[in-house]
């Protein structure tokens, strides 16, 4: 063997050595961001599609993303392994839905990263949404999507009875209830279907003037609170005009106005896709804000229903990058909101996203109307509420009264009934 040969092919040698070094040192460099949530085609789609473009800049970071639990299961799992004092195994960021997040932020201190410490401006997002998150001065979640709500309507109905569009504008709801029975005498139908065993419609009537179940200290505020009574109120005035269809479960509600038998439904933004549901129905279909609380101080013709954030575990190994990937992607790309707004129907809270091209394009389903641009300018208006830590529980309490309030029974005693309940299932 010849010196020449025995030079290079030790070379060769120390070249090989060095390159799996340089292999290990990157591969021990690599950071892995572990997300949990629920919902692959709606929470999923639109993370992925924020990790895809994160990644172009940060090729040393990959998102890996767990969408195959569902919202209860990854309740039970994040509430669970805190109990516990086990964090092995949790994620670097998870979803949670708005209304439980303090339950999690007061009963485990100190298990998720104050994000307002790192430099994500939470005044950049609807502040309802940063409320919901925000403990002793310091604001946990990246605000993700709203539940801006909107009364949709069936525009041909609303014609057929000699009303238009301006007719439902600064309304209040026994004005709505005046159209609905108007409509119903002229076209045969009714104005929404309704669920006895939800009690959204009541929890969106509240918020819309301020109020929810609990004062801001976390006491619970059922008896004295007159947006809830005002909004038990106009629950039963509905049953009572006799225009609402009895529904049971999401398929029946869902389809009681996407197959034209109801004129409509007042839900959040997230409804959009699935009341463009029907293309045959293009064009004759309308939004609205919704009405307002007759007689109530404070009350406005804006509301929240829904609606999650996100959130990074202090746990996490990876909990630094997880930050720098949310504050790059979900607090501050505004093309990627309007990605996810036009694939996946996912409306931002985060306001800046509204000045895109997606967010003030017309819709020719909703008659040419700017629906994008109208939720953007309800969404800025939405009450602040405290959602407390025992909405479920007192949710269920409304929920048991309210078939006797469909029949005409007493709200007084009905309220009475859920503050005893509540106040039971709190303890």
């Amino acid at each position: 063997m010849n010196h020449f040969a025995t030079t290079w092919r030790r070379a060769i040698g120390v070249a090989a050595v060095a390159g799996i070094s340089l292999l290990a040192v990157t591969a021990a460099m690599a950071t892995d961001v572990k997300v949990w949530a629920w919902d692959t085609n709606f929470n999923g789609a639109a993370m992925r599609e924020a990790a895809a473009r994160y990644s172009k800049d940060h090729a040393d970071v990959t998102v890996t993303i767990d969408d195959s639990m569902s919202q209860d299961d990854i309740r039970a799992k994040l509430q669970t392994q805190l109990l516990a004092g086990n964090t092995e195994g949790l994620p670097d960021i998870v979803l949670i839905q708005d209304d439980v997040a303090q339950k999690y932020l007061q009963s485990f201190p100190g298990a998720f990263v104050p994000l307002s410490d790192s430099g994500i401006d939470m005044s950049a997002f609807a502040q309802y949404k940063v409320a919901a998150a925000t403990l002793d001065g310091k604001s946990y979640s990246l605000p993700f999507d709203s539940g801006v709500t909107g009364l949709f309507y069936r525009s041909d109905y609303l014609a057929d009875a000699g009303y238009k569009a301006e007719d439902l504008q600064d309304i209040d709801w026994d004005k709505l209830i005046e159209i609905g029975k108007a409509i119903k005498a002229k076209t045969g139908h009714n104005l929404f279907g309704l669920d006895l065993n939800g009690s959204g419609l009541i929890r969106v009537m509240m918020q819309s003037a301020g109020a929810w179940y609990f004062n801001a200290d976390g006491s619970l505020n059922v008896e004295g609170n007159a947006p809830l009574k005002a909004a038990l109120e106009t629950y039963a005035k509905l049953w009572a005009a006799d225009i609402v269809k009895p529904v049971s479960g999401w398929t029946d509600f869902t389809g009681a106005f996407t197959s034209g038998d109801t004129v409509g439904t007042i839900d959040g933004v997230w409804m959009t896709a699935t009341v463009k549901s029907k293309p045959d129905q293009a064009g004759k279909w309308g939004v609205a804000p919704i009405p307002k609380l007759a007689g109530v101080e404070g009350a406005t013709h804006y509301s929240n229903e829904g609606g999650s954030s996100w959130y990074v575990l202090s746990s996490g190994p990876s909990k630094d990058a997880a930050v720098d990937f949310l504050k790059t992607t979900w607090g501050g790309d505004k093309d990627f909101y309007q990605k996810i707004l036009v694939g996946q129907g996912a409306f931002s809270t985060w306001l800046a996203a509204s000045a895109g091209d997606a967010y003030k394009s017309s819709d020719d389903f909703f008659g040419g109307q700017a629906v994008w641009q109208n939720f953007s300018e309800w969404q800025a208006k939405i009450p602040s509420v405290s959602y407390g830590t025992f909405t479920a529980e007192v949710d269920s309490a409304v929920v048991a009264q309210l078939p006797a309030i469909a029949k005409g029974g007493s709200v007084d005693d009905a309220i009475k009934a859920i503050a005893e309940q509540a106040t039971t299932q709190m303890q």
